[in-house]
C-alpha cells in the first residue's frame, strides 16, 4: 500500500563514499525482522503496513498510493539550486494525481471527499535509506506545510487522532514523518559516540536525526514550515531550527523533553530508589489547580515515595543507570520476549481507557510492529539524555538564540514538566513571539489523550500564521 520512493543504483565504490559522509550508516539489506532470540517466529516485514493503514483509517484518513515507483530525489546543481527536474515534477504530480482520483472515487460512493492521505518511503541517500511520511496535499496551491515529528517508541501513527481535523486547515499541507531508525523508516546502524566526551557524544547524535530532516526536506521540495514535535521529537526539532532558522517558520514542542537542567543531586536520588514523579491521571477532585507534586516520589499515584527504597528496588535502579549509560533500549526487551512481547505493549497501550476497544487495539498492534524492527536510533537516547529525560546539552541553554516564534504545550497532568518551557520563554526575553498551553484533562501524550483540545490549539497556531 506504500509508494516506495527508491533512488537510482549507484556503483558500489560510490555508494561507499557517499555514506561515508553522511551521519548515519548504510542502509542494512533483506526485509526479514526478526526478534532478537532467532527461537521465536519471523516477525514482520517492511512492506506490511496492515496495522499502520488500519490505524489512519480509524482516524478519518482514506490512505492511497500510487501503483507505480516514483521518486521524490531532489536535483541539486552546482549552485545549490534546489528546483526539482522536470522529469521529478512529473512524478510528484503523478503521485498528487493518484491521491486526487481517490479523493473522487471516495467522494462518488459516499458524497464526501473525506481526507485522503498518501504515504511515501523518501529515500534521503544512494544507498537505500529513507524516510517513512505521510503526506496530505490539497488540490489547491498551499501556502504553508506542518511537519509533524513523532515521540521515542512512537512512530507517525500515534497523531492518528489529530491529521484530519488538521488537514481542514485552508492554505496547509500536512506532513508527518517518522525517524530515520524508528517507527516505518529504514533502519541503518546507529553508532554511538558514548566513547568520545559527551559533548561529541551529542552531537553525533543529534546529526543523525538533523541532517536526515533536513535531507528530507530537500527531497521534498519544502522551502519552509511548521515543526511539530511531540517529546524527544520536540528536542530534536528545536535543535534543528536553531541550525537551520531559515527553513523553520514556528517552532511547536508538545510536551519536549531536555529543556531544563537536570537538578544536582538527581542521578544521587536514582541511586538510592527514588524515582522522579509520573502522574499521568487527572488530580484528585478538590485538588487546587497549580497543585504541586514532591521532586520525587514513586511512580505510583496512591502512595508516598517509602523513606528507604527497599535493597530490590535499589538494585533495580541502579541497574536501570547502568544500562541507559550503555545505551540499552525498552524495545530490546519487548525483542527479546518474542511471543510475549505484545503482552508488554499491551501493558502500556491500555493506559489509554479512554479509546475505543478497537482503536486501543490497533494503537498495541502498531506499536508492536514498529516495536519489533531491527534496533536502530533508539540506542541514540542514552547519547542525547541523561537518566530521568535531561539533556545532556540542556536546550533551555540554547533555546536563547531561537530565531522564530516558538509555542510549548503540556498537558495538565504531564510528568514533563511545563515549568521547563516556562523557563526557556524568560531567557528568550521577548526576542521572537512565544506562547505556553497547558492542555485540561491530558498528560504526556495530550494529542492523544486529549485530541479535541489540543486539535484546536495547534489549529489556532496555524490559523495565525496563515492571517500574518
Amino acid at each position: 500500500m506504500t509508494e516506495n520512493v527508491s533512488a537510482a543504483t549507484s556503483t558500489s565504490s560510490a555508494t561507499t563514499a557517499v555514506a561515508a559522509q553522511l551521519p548515519w550508516d548504510m542502509a542494512p539489506k533483506g526485509s526479514g525482522y526478526f526478534s532478537t532470540f532467532k527461537l521465536w517466529p519471523r516477525a514482520n516485514t517492511k512492506d506490511d503496513h496492515a496495522t499502520e493503514l488500519a490505524l489512519l483509517l480509524s482516524g478519518g484518513l482514506t490512505v492511497v498510493s500510487p501503483n507505480s515507483t516514483t521518486s521524490t530525489k531532489h536535483n541539486q546543481n552546482q549552485n545549490q539550486n534546489q528546483n526539482q527536474s522536470q522529469s521529478q515534477q512529473q512524478q510528484l504530480a503523478a503521485v498528487d494525481a493518484a491521491a486526487d482520483a481517490a479523493a473522487d472515487a471516495v467522494e462518488r460512493v459516499t458524497g464526501d471527499a473525506g481526507v485522503v492521505a498518501e504515504l511515501l518511503d523518501v529515500d534521503i541517500d544512494d544507498t537505500g535509506n529513507y524516510i517513512h511520511t505521510l503526506a496530505i496535499r490539497k488540490k489547491q496551491q498551499q501556502q504553508h506545510n506542518l511537519v509533524m515529528t513523532h515521540g521515542y517508541f512512537t512512530g507517525l501513527g500515534f497523531f492518528f487522532r489529530n491529521y484530519a481535523e488538521l488537514s481542514r486547515v485552508d492554505g496547509w499541507n500536512i506532513y508527518s514523518i517518522d525517524w530515520l531508525g524508528m517507527g516505518r523508516s529504514a533502519r541503518p546502524t546507529y553508532k554511538s559516540g558514548r566513547a568520545r566526551s559527551e559533548d561529541a557524544r551529542v552531537a553525533n547524535a543529534e546529526a543523525f536525526f538533523v541532517e536526515s530532516l533536513e535531507e528530507w526536506r530537500k527531497r521534498v521540495g519544502i522551502e519552509r514550515m511548521t515543526l511539530c514535535g511531540h517529546s524527544f521529537g520536540g528536542y530534536l526539532n528545536a535543535v534543528y531550527a536553531l541550525k537551520y532558522p531559515q527553513h523553520v517558520e514556528k517552532l511547536v514542542l508538545v510536551s519536549p523533553i531536555g529543556i531544563p537542567e537536570q537538578p544536582a543531586d538527581f542521578e544521587e536520588k536514582l541511586r538510592q530508589g527514588h524515582g522522579p514523579a509520573r502522574n499521568r491521571h487527572p488530580p484528585a477532585a478538590g485538588a487546587a489547580a497549580g497543585d504541586k507534586t514532591p521532586e520525587y516520589e514513586d511512580a505510583s499515584d496512591a502512595s508516598p515515595a517509602p523513606d528507604k527504597p527497599s535493597r530490590l528496588r535499589v538494585a533495580m535502579f541502579r541497574g536501570l543507570l547502568g544500562l541507559w549509560e550503555r545505551n540499552y533500549a525498552p524495545q530490546d526487551i519487548v525483542r527479546a520476549a518474542g511471543p510475549f512481547g505484545r503482552r508488554l505493549i499491551n501493558m502500556y497501550v491500555n493506559r489509554f481507557s479512554w479509546l475505543a476497544d478497537e482503536q486501543r487495539k490497533g494503537l498495541g498492534e502498531y506499536a508492536l510492529q514498529i516495536s519489533t524492527l531491527p534496533g536502530s536510533s533508539e540506542y541514540a537516547l542514552g547519547d542525547i539524555l541523561r537518566p530521568g529525560a535531561f539533556a545532556r546539552r540542556p536546550l533551555i541553554d540554547r533555546l536563547a538564540d531561537i530565531k522564530m516564534p516558538i509555542v510549548f504545550m503540556y498537558g495538565e497532568n504531564d510528568w514533563v514538566d511545563h515549568t521547563g518551557g516556562e523557563q526557556a520563554i524568560r531567557r528568550i526575553n521577548g526576542k521572537v513571539s512565544t506562547r505556553l498551553y497547558r492542555i485540561a484533562k491530558a498528560g504526556h501524550n495530550l494529542h492523544l489523550e486529549n485530541s479535541v483540545d489540543f486539535n484546536k490549539a495547534l489549529v489556532k497556531e496555524m490559523q495565525s500564521i496563515s492571517s500574518s
